[in-house]
């Protein structure tokens, strides 16, 4: 790689990070300054805009991306966000999911965010309930990157570049253990979770390409 190559990809590693760019094909689903095109469910105070991230700390809440990009329906798609979790903090992120204004979302998937949460054995990168992993690759503290791709009837799950989860609905999938909800129909929109007051998860870098 050349001196001028390496440079600029650092440097768009840096935005990036810094919420102002994203790769070529992905769209930004959250502008990192405020609340624009997202919905708080729950206790509106849970979630923060804190350094280019939304921080969720507080009774249980949600935040629904509800903008204009594809009317926030999504069907086959690709997501990425970046993540971090304080010590002992559950959180996830939801997909193909519909705003409701109370209690955990009835409807999609969630994808777990939980290091070290100890009252909870399933760990980040876990498609929740459906595929669970027991061993977190993240830290504490630390930055990392879900990355989420929804295909036909597969679900992969993607934490810092590493495979955690590969799901496809059989015929007959009834939703499991956390109810008809859980079922890859039609579209929906993204949602980040805020799980309770001793938790905080921060959410950034939001960004989906759409694959059809």
């Amino acid at each position: 790689m050349s001196i001028t190559l390496r440079i600029s990809t650092l440097v768009f590693a840096a935005l990036l990070q810094q919420g102002a760019a994203v790769e070529p094909g992905w769209t930004s689903l959250f502008n990192g300054k405020d609340f624009t095109d997202w919905k708080v469910s729950g206790n509106v105070d849970t979630f923060k805009v804190v350094d280019g991230a939304l921080v969720a700390n507080g009774p249980l809440a949600h935040a629904f991306y509800d903008g204009a990009f594809k009317n926030h329906a999504f069907r086959n798609f690709e997501l990425k966000v970046d993540v971090m979790a304080k010590h002992n903090s559950n959180g996830g992120v939801y997909v193909l999911t519909e705003f409701q204004p109370t209690g955990f979302p009835a409807k999609g998937f969630e994808i777990q965010v939980n290091n070290t949460y100890a009252s909870d054995p399933v760990k980040t990168g876990s498609l929740y309930h459906v595929t669970d992993v027991a061993e977190a690759l993240p830290k504490d503290d630390e930055w990392f990157t879900e990355h989420i791709i929804v295909k036909g009837d597969t679900i992969t799950i993607n934490v810092n570049g590493k495979e955690t989860v590969k799901w496809t609905q059989p015929a007959d999938w009834n939703g499991g253990r956390e109810g008809p909800g859980r079922r890859i129909t039609g579209p929906g929109t993204i949602a980040l979770q805020g799980h309770d007051p001793n938790s905080t998860v921060y959410y950034k870098n939001i960004r989906i390409k759409p694959l059809d």
